[in-house]
């Protein structure tokens, strides 16, 4: 049984490393020769993952439809700027949406004309022990997750950094729902018990 787990374990890895070298493929594609069939295949790909990732975010389905194709457009016209090197194509599609929202969410901001009534307030800024103990959280943080099993990774890796849900990521490394929740709770216990010990 644990071959059989441990086959499966290298299969899904195989088969998400395939599956980044090809969406990699498209970009380089659309990059030097403005491949529209690769583009085609990359918002395919990508255009419902992000527009899932911005509702879940908190954005309506007209704000993540639109956010979603503009995220789509900048990868047409900035596909020479991917640089393989510091990351994957999920990576860099993601931040690109995550941006495009940021500054669309900065745009809706109302401002208000100031006033001497709005000068007494409190700052809202971090206080410097604040960022201090938010920096060793983070990298308390990697370290607990350089110590996962790669199983525990993966589930990770799908769900916070490629934003799919539990139920997206047991259909992607075909497994049943309750081993992809169990693989969750196990990772965040760890974090969590690290966590603890910094308080």
């Amino acid at each position: 049984m644990l071959r059989s787990f441990v086959r499966s374990s290298r299969a899904v890895r195989s088969k998400s490393s395939a599956n980044a070298a090809l969406m990699a493929s498209h970009l380089r594609r659309v990059a030097q020769q403005r491949d529209k069939q690769a583009f085609r295949e990359l918002f395919e790909a990508f255009g419902p993952r992000v527009k899932a990732l911005l509702m879940r975010q908190g954005a309506d389905v007209t704000m993540a439809e639109d956010i979603a194709q503009e995220t789509l457009l900048t990868v047409w016209r900035k596909a020479h700027l991917f640089a393989e090197d510091k990351g994957s194509v999920s990576t860099w599609i993601f931040t690109i949406a995550r941006n495009l929202r940021i500054d669309r969410l900065r745009r809706q901001v109302v401002w208000q004309r100031w006033s001497e009534e709005n000068y007494e307030g409190e700052c809202d800024d971090p206080l410097p022990d604040e960022l201090v103990s938010r920096r060793q959280e983070s990298e308390q943080i990697a370290r607990v997750l350089a110590t996962l099993p790669e199983e525990q990774v993966a589930v990770v890796r799908l769900s916070y950094v490629d934003g799919l849900s539990h139920l997206e990521i047991a259909d992607q490394l075909k497994l049943p729902l309750g081993t992809v929740k169990s693989r969750m709770r196990l990772a965040y216990q760890k974090v969590r018990s690290a966590l603890e010990g910094l308080r």
